[in-house]
């Protein structure tokens, strides 16, 4: 039977994740990723470095530092699209790395004043799109 490591999209960086994000760069401790699906303009992906890991089980310096690139990557869409209000999540139950996702929320944008939908399959970008708002995000970090 694979280990879940060999069987996860962010530690194989595999044709599934790059079918949904675009790695963005490095931060202190994880990975910031640009979702392909951008009915949400600007929703990231923060990704922490380490397979298997449980928020409760991070040392208070792993947590600090975690948040502190949730924070970072928050910080960016704000400056980068001004955004009425940034909605987080964190939840996976088939997969086991620690992740939190950064929705942007418009008031006049889709899904506002609803939870957001993982995949509404509304608006895909170009390529040139996508690294117009990665451009963005990174001069905003």
């Amino acid at each position: 039977m694979p280990s879940a490591v060999s069987e996860c999209l962010y530690c194989q960086e595999n044709e599934t994740l790059h079918n949904l994000m675009i790695k963005i760069t490095d931060l202190k401790v994880s990975q910031l990723f640009l979702f392909k699906e951008q009915s949400y303009t600007g929703r990231l992906n923060v990704v922490y470095k380490d397979h298997g890991v449980e928020f409760y089980e991070l040392s208070d310096e792993e947590r600090k530092a975690f948040m502190d690139d949730v924070a970072t990557a928050a910080k960016a869409i704000a400056k980068a699209f001004n955004p009425d209000k940034i909605n987080y999540g964190a939840f996976s139950d088939t997969l086991s790395h620690l992740h939190f996702h950064i929705v942007p929320k418009y008031k006049d944008g889709y899904g506002f004043g609803s939870v957001f939908e993982m995949n509404p399959n509304k608006v895909i970008l170009s390529d040139t799109e996508y690294m117009a708002l990665i451009e963005k995000i990174k001069a905003n970090l």
